[in-house]
């Protein structure tokens, strides 16, 4: 499903995030991607979603080298893709249900279609309850359910996590860390960044670890553990 071969990334002045990542992920797997602060995940995903281009290298998604789309095909690329981050990005003018129907309303989909999705994904998350809250009305881990609710909202084949759980508490963490689990289990590809050492430990998923810009390690049912 999504396929990196021989990618780095150089940002100008001469900073190596990535070097020479091969590495290929199969449809419906758990990802875990982890290491210290600086090791490049944050880089990673960007590329994935299209956000930056690789120095080198070549990016494929779906069988389609994601490098080379124009920027008229980027939007369709990340219709594909639903992206958590560990600040949640929502708009707090708009409500719950807003800020997960601008999801849709972004891909150009049918009120009809918003009226019908919107509901169940909140529901799906647990937050059928407070759709006409607003953000700020919110806890941090309800907040984050809004952030995976609208990454899930358009379907997606994957989900990309960013630190989904780094600013909530441990309890929290785990209710997140099991909605994304079962979310995986319906057969969406879960890619996510974490430095939340027990969760990776506890879930035993596979993980690529990063290091210095480099792939150091990948492995099935693998542990936080970065010592080399």
């Amino acid at each position: 499903m999504i396929e990196m071969v021989g990618v780095s990334k150089v940002y100008p002045g001469g900073s190596v995030a990535l070097q020479d990542i091969s590495v290929k992920i199969e449809k419906g797997e758990f990802v875990f991607l982890v290491g210290p602060t600086g090791a490049g995940k944050s880089t990673f995903i960007k590329l994935l979603f299209r956000e930056e281009l690789p120095t080198r290298g070549q990016i494929f998604f779906n069988g389609k080298n994601i490098t080379r789309l124009r920027p008229n095909e980027v939007p369709y690329l990340r219709r594909r893709l639903g992206v958590v981050f560990q600040d949640f990005r929502l708009l707090p003018q708009k409500t719950v249900y807003e800020n997960v129907a601008f999801a849709m309303e972004v891909v150009e989909a049918s009120p009809r279609e918003i009226k019908k999705r919107v509901p169940k994904v909140l529901e799906m998350v647990g937050l059928s309850h407070k759709l006409n809250a607003r953000p700020h009305e919110l806890s941090g881990g309800e907040q984050q359910r809004v952030a995976l609710a609208r990454a899930l909202v358009n379907n997606p084949d994957v989900i990309i996590a960013d630190e989904p759980t780094g600013n909530l508490d441990p309890d929290t963490s785990w209710e997140i860390m099991k909605l994304l689990n079962e979310i995986n289990k319906k057969g969406t590809t879960l890619i996510v960044a974490t430095h939340a050492k027990e969760v990776v430990d506890v879930m035993r998923k596979r993980v690529l670890q990063l290091e210095n810009g480099r792939l150091v390690r990948d492995e099935e049912r693998g542990v936080y553990s970065c010592e080399i």
